[in-house]
């Protein structure tokens, strides 16, 4: 369908539109943190929650023409009714986006080929504003599925778009300690409050306060649970890795490892679609989520020298620029620009993860990459800032290296820290 792409291009994307005011807010909080003396932020952990959110832009970059045709075929052939462009039917569409929501969000925790995309979003063990930025590179594939009623219904795709965004915009600021507790508000709407809840391991908060903007669907259907104590973040089973791209497939290894330890064919299938923490009965059978206590637990951490960490910030900035300008200026890029710089970004955060592991696998793939990042300048030789881009690229990786070299001593075997 030749609709789809014209559909696409003419929305505005709010979100990658959003990014600087993303970054703003993390500062504001740091600052907020730092005057409070309460530590909110972990570089380590925010470096990989933001490059979730980076790779997560970049591949939806690539999949959203393709899913949103779902939405665009049944409006275009099956829709029952075409629903006007007022403002009753915006009020009506951002409820029916939000309600869809709460249902994705849902089974997203208890089915578990769902949830291995999912649980990318849940991986921190810190919760602030970078939290909200860690997103999943491939939920996006089955979320639209949630949503086709709205277009069976018969509202438009490009106003379907929109109030998606702004559903989606509505949750980064509730990712944060900073705020407490909001008085009335908590009665009818999603808060900090709420959301911390969602986000802890401790048993009680599981699969819990799913709603997006409204909290009125988990009090209608039984899953609201209000703050107590402060939630221990994190998934029951800690990722224990800074790699962004491990991060978006270890539950799919762990799901594919028992199911090929299950000896009936109807157990791995069950693997799929029972709920995180089920398994056969010869491997053990369902594995409740344990109790955990804030005062004894502790995060994973790495020790890295202060030098190291900095030099992954160096690394870091030239990636996130360089996803900026694709997501801004994709539609200008030839086939292998569109191609090749989000493949620099891709290896850039991977790497940039892997460094605050001490992987030594590593190193011969950070000396590729600085030739990589050369033949990825080389690409736009008729970009008008050509000759100051190329000249800037050789003295960046000029200090590059030299500094990288310097630190290839602290690659020795990982210590968790005491």
């Amino acid at each position: 369908m030749l609709f789809a792409p014209c559909v696409i291009m003419e929305s505005t994307d709010y979100i990658a539109l959003s990014i600087p005011v993303f970054f703003l807010l993390i500062g504001i909080e740091l600052i907020i943190s730092t005057f409070r003396k309460k530590k909110l932020y972990r570089f380590h952990d925010a470096i990989t929650s933001i490059s979730c959110g980076i790779g997560s832009e970049i591949m939806g970059a690539f999949l959203k023409t393709a899913l949103f045709f779902g939405y665009l075929y049944i409006y275009d052939n099956l829709r029952i009714f075409t629903v006007p462009n007022a403002m009753w039917s915006w009020v009506l569409l951002f409820l029916g986006i939000d309600l869809c929501y709460y249902w994705f969000h849902r089974k997203s925790h208890v089915i578990n080929i769902l949830w291995a995309a999912h649980i990318v979003h849940h991986q921190s063990e810190d919760y602030n504003l970078s939290t909200a930025l860690r997103q999943a590179w491939f939920q996006s594939s089955f979320s639209w599925v949630f949503y086709l009623p709205l277009a069976l219904i018969g509202f438009e795709p490009i106003m379907f778009l929109t109030f998606s965004a702004f559903n989606t915009l509505y949750q980064f600021w509730i990712h944060t300690r900073a705020i407490g507790r909001l008085g009335f508000l908590e009665w009818f709407m999603n808060t900090p409050s709420h959301h911390r809840v969602h986000h802890g391991k401790n048993p009680k908060y599981l699969d819990k306060n799913y709603a997006a903007v409204f909290i009125i669907w988990d009090r209608m259907f039984g899953t609201f649970q209000a703050e107590e104590e402060e939630p221990v973040y994190g998934i029951t089973k800690s990722l224990k890795s800074w790699n962004p791209i491990w991060t978006n497939f270890h539950y799919w290894v762990d799901l594919f490892k028992t199911a090929y330890r299950s000896n009936k064919l109807i157990d791995k299938i069950n693997v799929f679609i029972k709920p995180p923490g089920w398994s056969p009965a010869e491997l053990g059978g369902f594995q409740p989520a344990p109790e955990v206590d804030k005062v004894t637990y502790e995060k994973y951490e790495t020790k890295i020298p202060v030098s190291t960490n900095f030099y992954v910030f160096f690394q870091f900035v030239p990636a996130l620029l360089a996803a900026s300008a694709f997501l801004f200026l994709q539609d200008s890029f030839s086939i292998m620009q569109y191609f090749a710089v989000p493949a620099f970004v891709l290896l850039s955060i991977m790497n940039c993860g892997a460094i605050l592991e001490k992987k030594r696998w590593v190193i011969a793939l950070e000396y590729m990459r600085f030739l990589f990042a050369v033949a990825v300048v080389l690409l736009f030789y008729n970009s008008p800032w050509f000759t100051i881009i190329l000249y800037g690229t050789f003295i960046f990786i000029a200090i590059s290296i030299f500094w990288f070299t310097k630190q290839l001593g602290s690659f020795t075997i990982i210590k968790k820290m005491p």
